[in-house]
């Protein structure tokens, strides 16, 4: 009996490990991108450099998910696809088509809130998202700073087709998956 759990606890131990094995070294080299990123933040909007806001982990557990702030200080905290072009600041836009803007999260992955490929993290009030990944059963994985919807473009504006691919990357879950996905993501 205590064989067959550890046998199911392999998987997710391993892909852990994979997790730690990426985000440990991840932060040591992200870390000057992010000091550099963080004055220029600062130079040229006003506010905190760090935006942090909560977000639906696993087990639909709440947690506060980091980014550097690409938006202006004011702007509502609503879904990505919801915010007006206009709120996005010049070095924002920057950050975000480098995906610089995602570095902070390597410590939610450190920390065990997030993993390095999972469904991205959803807001509380993304409702209809909310519910499509709970009948799904997306809520067992830990959310990723990349997945299989975000390589494949498709945003949280279509609550159900994320959630299906969402579905569908949970049910081909391997380490080898998540390497590809990264490198895509990279790519």
């Amino acid at each position: 009996m205590k064989e067959a759990a550890i046998q199911m606890d392999h998987p997710a131990l391993a892909k852990r490990m994979f997790d730690l094995a990426l985000a440990l070294p991840g932060l040591a080299v992200a870390a000057p991108i992010v000091l550099v990123a963080m004055a220029l933040i600062r130079a040229t909007s006003q506010g905190p450099a760090i935006f942090a806001q909560e977000r639906v982990g696993r087990h639909e557990q709440p947690f506060r998910c980091y980014k550097l702030r690409t938006m202006y200080v004011n702007t509502p905290h609503v879904a990505t696809h919801e915010v007006a072009v206009s709120a996005i600041t010049p070095l924002g836009a920057f950050l975000r088509r480098f995906k610089i803007d995602e570095l902070p999260q390597l410590w939610n992955v450190v920390i065990g809130q997030m993993s390095m490929v999972g469904p991205r993290p959803c807001l509380p009030g993304q409702e209809e998202l909310v519910r499509h990944r709970r009948t799904l059963g997306i809520f067992s994985l830990r959310p990723g700073i990349t997945g299989l919807a975000q390589v494949r473009g498709i945003d949280m504006s279509n609550p159900q087709r994320c959630a299906e691919t969402d579905a569908e990357y949970m049910h081909a879950i391997s380490l080898r998956e998540d390497l590809r996905l990264i490198v895509r993501t990279i790519l």
